[in-house]
C-alpha cells in the first residue's frame, strides 16, 4: 500500500509534497556500458547525424585535441586513476549533483544524453527581471539554480504516486545559490502552501494570465493544467518574490527521481518514528504495516518517494517538517555520490535516470551546457553547501503559511551582497596586500575630493595606487539624490572597483562612513583617502562598504533632496546592506555534512 495518498489538488491543507521523478526512460541501472567512441564528442555527434558508419571506417578521429571538459578513453582512464581526487567536493542536489558527475565522461555519454534532454519555452519567462549579476575583476559571477520537483501524475508517475489527480504541483522548491568563489552554496526551500503574488504568466495556448496578489506558490508550477506543469511561471514567481534573477531551472519527476536512488543503489536516511501505511495513505481503515522503520535506513525507488514525500505520523504532519527531511535526503544524495566516484559502471544508468526525466531551462538545454555547469559545481565542499528555509509562520485564518518579509528580506540582501549565512565573504575576492611601512602619506583632507584630483593623486604615488583590486560597495546615506554613483565615479577614477551601488536604509548619515570586515582595515583606509573626513570603523559586512553622509553631498554641491548630481550608468537598483540575519535563521541551517538523524522533523504530535 506504500505511496498511496490520493490528494487533492494542491490547494493548500492537504497537497502532496515533494521531490518527484520520471525515471522509466532512463535505462535500466546496472546495464552494459558501451565502449567510448573515437574522437569523443566529435564521434558522438557524427553518430548523431547517421554517420556512424563512416566514422567506424575512419578509425580514431585526427581532428586537435577534444574540447574543455571532454573525455573519451583519455577522461575515463583519468578518472579512473584519480577518483579521490576528482570527486573530492562534488555536491549539489540530485540532478545537478549528476551533472558534476557527468564531466569526467566527456564523450561517452555525450549523444545518448543530448536525445534525453527537454526544455521549456524561453518565450514563457517574464521580460520584466531582476538584473544579472555582475562578475568580479576576476570573472567570477554567483550563479541562481532554481530546483524543482514535480508530482506529475502523467506517464507512469501515478504509480509511484498514488492519486488519480491530473496537472502536476511543485511537490518541493529550492532556490540554490552558488557564491561567486564556487566552493559554497546555500538552498533554500520555500514552502509550497506559502501566500505569495503571482505574475503574469504564459499558458499552453500562448495567452497570458491576469497574475495573482496572493495565491499558495506551488499554484505557480500548476497554471495551465497540464501534466508538465509550468516551470517558467514558477521561476517568474521566483523571482518576483525575491528580487534575484534566476540564472537555471530544473525539474525532475517521480521516476527520475525513483531512477536516480536506484542508480547509487540507494540513499542513506533516518527518522525518529516508524511509518506504517495509514501514515502514506489516511483513507487506510487500518495502522496496517511498518513501511519505514526507526533509525537509520538505505532507501531507494519507492521507499524514497515515502520518505520525501512523508507528512503523517511525524512531528506535526506538516510541510516543514517535510521540507527538513528533503534537505537531509538532498544532502545524503549528495554524500553518497562524492563517494561513489567517477566509474562508467555506475555514471551512464546515474546520468540517464537524471536527463530522461529532466526539464530544463534553454540556457541547460544541451549535453555540452549541462556538464559544463555541472564542472562549475566541482570545488563545493559537503560542508560548505548550506540548506534552510524561508522565514515563514502560520496562518491563522487557514492551515497554510505566510513568509516573515522583513527576515526573508535580510536573506535575499545577504545573497544579493553573495554573503554566506555566516557572514563571510564569497565573493572570489582576495583581500589586497596591506601597504608596506614606506608608503606614501594619504591624500591630505584639504585635497578636493573630486575625480580629477582623486585620479591625479593615485597616478602621482598615492595610497589610492594599484587599488583595483579593493572592491567597493557604495550606498547613500543622505536624502541628496545621486550622491552614491557620484562616490562611485570618484572610487572608479582612484582605480577601485565599485561593485555595488544604492540606497542605505538610514538617509540621516551627517558624517560619510567607511566600513571593513574582516582583515580590511588597511584597504579601508585607502579608500577613506578618496572621501576627506570619513570615519573609519569595523562593520557588520564582509568586504567594504562607503555610505556617503551630508558632508559628501554638501562637497559635491547638493544639499537638498532633489539635488543633481546622479552618475550615469549607475545601478538603479542595486541591493540594500545586508542585515545581519537572524540566528533563528543560522541556528537551524543544515550543512551536507551533517549527521543523517539530525533535524528530520518538526513540531509534535503526528
Amino acid at each position: 500500500m506504500s505511496g498511496q495518498w490520493g490528494e487533492g489538488p494542491a490547494r493548500g491543507d492537504d497537497a502532496p509534497g515533494a521531490l518527484t521523478a520520471d525515471g522509466a526512460a532512463g535505462g535500466t541501472p546496472g546495464a552494459p556500458v558501451p565502449g567510448p567512441r573515437a574522437g569523443g564528442r566529435a564521434e558522438a555527434r557524427r553518430a548523431a547525424q547517421g554517420k556512424q558508419g563512416q566514422a567506424a571506417k575512419a578509425g580514431p578521429a585526427k581532428a586537435g585535441p577534444p574540447p574543455a571538459g571532454g573525455g573519451g578513453r583519455a577522461a575515463a582512464r583519468a578518472a579512473a586513476r584519480k577518483p579521490k581526487r576528482d570527486v573530492k567536493k562534488i555536491v549539489a542536489w540530485s540532478a545537478a549533483g549528476v551533472l558534476v558527475l557527468l564531466a569526467g565522461a566527456g564523450g561517452l555519454i555525450y549523444y545518448q544524453l543530448n536525445g534525453n534532454i527537454k526544455s521549456f519555452d524561453a518565450d514563457a519567462i517574464a521580460k520584466d527581471r531582476p538584473p544579472e549579476a555582475q562578475a568580479d575583476a576576476d570573472g567570477n559571477k554567483p550563479v541562481n539554480l532554481l530546483l524543482i520537483g514535480s508530482d506529475s501524475r502523467g506517464k507512469n508517475n501515478s504509480d509511484l504516486g498514488g492519486g488519480e489527480d491530473g496537472g502536476a504541483r511543485s511537490d518541493t522548491t529550492i532556490l540554490l545559490h552558488v557564491y561567486a568563489d564556487h566552493k559554497h552554496a546555500v538552498g533554500i526551500s520555500i514552502p509550497r502552501n506559502a501566500m505569495v503574488a503571482i505574475p503574469s504568466c504564459k499558458l499552453p495556448n500562448g495567452k497570458w494570465t491576469k497574475g495573482s496578489n496572493s495565491d499558495l506558490f506551488n499554484a505557480a508550477f500548476s497554471t495551465g493544467g497540464t501534466d508538465e506543469g509550468n516551470p517558467a511561471c514558477t521561476q517568474n514567481t521566483v523571482e518576483k518574490l525575491t528580487g534575484i534573477r534566476v540564472d537555471h531551472t530544473m525539474v525532475v519527476d517521480f521516476q527520475g527521481f525513483s531512477a536516480m536512488t536506484k542508480a547509487v543503489d540507494g540513499v542513506d536516511v533516518c527518522l525518529p518514528e516508524d511509518i506504517y501505511e495509514k501514515d502514506l495513505n489516511e483513507k487506510l481503515p487500518a495502522k496496517g504495516a511498518v513501511v519505514l522503520k526507526k533509525g537509520p535506513q538505505k532507501v531507494e525507488g519507492q521507499p524514497a518517494l515515502d520518505y520525501v514525500r512523508l507528512r503523517h505520523g511525524i512531528g506535526d504532519g506538516s510541510d516543514i517538517g517535510r521540507m527538513k527531511r528533503q534537505q537531509a535526503f538532498i544532502s545524503s544524495l549528495a554524500s553518497k555520490i562524492k563517494k561513489q566516484g567517477l566509474n562508467p559502471t555506475t555514471l551512464l544508468p546515474l546520468a540517464n535516470a537524471a536527463t530522461s526525466s529532466l526539464t530544463v531551462d534553454p540556457g541547460l538545454d544541451s549535453a555540452d551546457k549541462l556538464m559544463s555547469f555541472g564542472l562549475s559545481l566541482r570545488n563545493i565542499d559537503l560542508h560548505d553547501l548550506k540548506f534552510v528555509t524561508l522565514p515563514w509562520r502560520y496562518r491563522t485564518v487557514d492551515a497554510n503559511i505566510d513568509i516573515v518579509q522583513a527576515d526573508a528580506k535580510k536573506l535575499w540582501d545577504t545573497l544579493k551582497a553573495d554573503q554566506t549565512i555566516d557572514g563571510q565573504n564569497a565573493t572570489g575576492e582576495q583581500p589586497a596586500e596591506a601597504p608596506s611601512p614606506t608608503a606614501p602619506p594619504a591624500v591630505a583632507a584639504t585635497t578636493a575630493s573630486t575625480p580629477a584630483a582623486v585620479a591625479h593623486a593615485a597616478a602621482a604615488g598615492s595610497p589610492l595606487a594599484d587599488t583595483k583590486s579593493i572592491k567597493v560597495s557604495v550606498y547613500t546615506g543622505t536624502s541628496a539624490t545621486g550622491m552614491a554613483g557620484k562616490a562611485a565615479e570618484q572610487l572608479k577614477a582612484a582605480k577601485f572597483t565599485a561593485t555595488a551601488v544604492g540606497r542605505a536604509d538610514n538617509l540621516k548619515y551627517t558624517t560619510t562612513m567607511v566600513q571593513y570586515g574582516s582583515g580590511q582595515k588597511a584597504n579601508a583606509e585607502k579608500v577613506a583617502a578618496v572621501f576627506p573626513g570619513a570615519v573609519v570603523e569595523p562593520g557588520t559586512s564582509a568586504g567594504i562598504t562607503v555610505i556617503v553622509g551630508k558632508d559628501f553631498a554638501a562637497a559635491n554641491g547638493a544639499t537638498a533632496p532633489g539635488a543633481s548630481g546622479s552618475a550615469s550608468g549607475a545601478a538603479p537598483s542595486a541591493p540594500a546592506v545586508p542585515q545581519p540575519l537572524p540566528s533563528s535563521i543560522v541556528a537551524d541551517a543544515r550543512s551536507a555534512d551533517d549527521n543523517i538523524c539530525d533535524n528530520t522533523t518538526y513540531g509534535s504530535g503526528g
